[in-house]
């Protein structure tokens, strides 16, 4: 079990259509302008509370009304997210609401969720769960571990509307097996029923290879840079089963979605997960389209701070300018690891690069003993201590290394 702690042609009845556009005019105030508004550019390239398509050479902005009903007859809209902004789920459920508005028979599927919590969401769009009950019981602490207020709203509009919840992940360790020994060596008794992902593009091998020097760059054992700053051979086995890695967790959640597409009446699907996986269409979409599944819409949500450069045609259908307020992102701490509950123990199986952890200098493969004085064997009881930890504090840290035993602190920095 890991913790982290660090995304149709329809025919509407004539009345219920005309309902929604009143609706839709009334939840998405957006850009109402089809054309391109070149002062608001000379700003910043995607202006805030505006579509806009990457498509058009000068970034034309989207009448919100008519964009909306298009992305309504898809099959499938993919929302990419920054797992910790508050902003980026509000975007999202504005959208969800846009499109429910439309397309009633629409599906919500979560790359928060493992498919063996299935059973808990749909008891949840039941009502049959409190909300502590659903956040023990998806085992939230242990697999998402993000503050649940960035997702509750976005779950509490599904239990509203009665629309279902598809748990779209796989569990964490099968994809980290593949990412340590590659897919050919893990048994397929262990692969929860994915078949074997669509090769890579070049392009997005690319990206996982600045990816994975990001990752890698720092040895545990050495603090020294192993890479030497260089990207890795595309063909090096190590880069090779980190990819596989990543097209796996990209092929489950793409295997989760096209079997929702063919439940009767074909239904709506909007996939919520992080924009790692959706932009460019390399991850997710390149997957679907493997499985036979084209008519799939890439959106993300484009902070106002964000650099203009990176808003190429590819990267989406649209985007929408979301602004960043004080509070934008979640405040709660963060240490910066993936930990494993391994025999009764809690083991570190990677750091992120520039978290908490790293500057503590917590590593690859320490097991920690305590922290804050109390002793821990399961990841969701660091989970918990991490959660009550105010900004700005330190967190001691008890650890096992090898045969020595050590005590770092955790620096947390300050609210801003």
């Amino acid at each position: 079990m890991f913790t982290h702690f660090a995304l149709s042609s329809h025919i509407f009845h004539h009345t219920a259509h005309m309902k929604a556009r009143i609706l839709l005019h009334t939840i998405c105030m957006l850009g109402l302008i089809g054309q391109s508004d070149a002062a608001a550019r000379k700003d910043h390239c995607v202006p805030i509370a505006k579509w806009v398509s990457p498509q058009h050479p000068q970034g034309a902005t989207l009448i919100a009304p008519s964009f909306m009903e298009k992305l309504a007859r898809r099959r499938v809209v993919l929302l990419g997210e920054s797992h910790d902004s508050f902003e980026h789920h509000r975007w999202q459920l504005q959208t969800v609401a846009g499109l429910y508005a439309l397309r009633p028979d629409l599906v919500l599927g979560f790359e928060m969720f493992p498919r063996r919590v299935q059973s808990v969401l749909d008891r949840w769009v039941e009502g049959k769960l409190t909300e502590a009950e659903f956040l023990e019981q998806t085992e939230w602490h242990k697999v998402w571990n993000y503050d649940p207020a960035l997702y509750m709203p976005l779950f509490h509009f599904a239990r509203m509307n009665h629309i279902p919840m598809i748990a779209l992940n796989v569990e964490r360790g099968f994809t980290t097996a593949v990412r340590e020994k590659g897919w050919d060596a893990v048994p397929e008794s262990q692969r929860e029923g994915v078949s074997k992902p669509a090769p890579a593009s070049q392009d997005y091998l690319e990206e996982l290879a600045a990816v994975y020097l990001a990752h890698n760059r720092t040895s545990p054992d050495t603090g020294h840079d192993k890479k030497e700053g260089t990207k890795p051979g595309l063909d090096d086995p190590e880069f090779r089963h980190f990819s596989e890695g990543q097209r796996v967790w990209d092929r489950a959640m793409a295997e989760a979605i096209g079997r929702a597409t063919h439940q009767p009446n074909a239904p709506l699907v909007v996939g919520i997960m992080g924009a790692g996986h959706v932009m460019n269409r390399y991850g997710v979409p390149h997957q679907l389209a493997d499985l036979g599944v084209n008519d799939v819409a890439v959106l993300l949500a484009w902070d106002v701070e964000r650099d203009c450069d990176d808003l190429t045609p590819t990267v989406a259908d649209a985007v929408f300018g979301v602004a960043a307020p004080a509070q934008a992102k979640s405040d709660k701490p963060r240490l910066g690891v993936l930990l494993a509950d391994v025999d009764g123990a809690v083991r570190i199986s990677e750091v992120v690069k520039g978290s908490v952890a790293e500057g503590a200098d917590l590593r690859k493969d320490d097991i920690l003993l305590e922290v804050a004085g109390s002793p821990v064997k399961h990841a969701a009881e660091v989970s918990k201590i991490i959660q009550r930890q105010a900004p700005g504090t330190w967190l001691p840290i008890k650890i096992k290394r090898g045969e020595h035993e050590l005590e770092v602190i955790a620096k947390f920095p300050a609210q801003k």
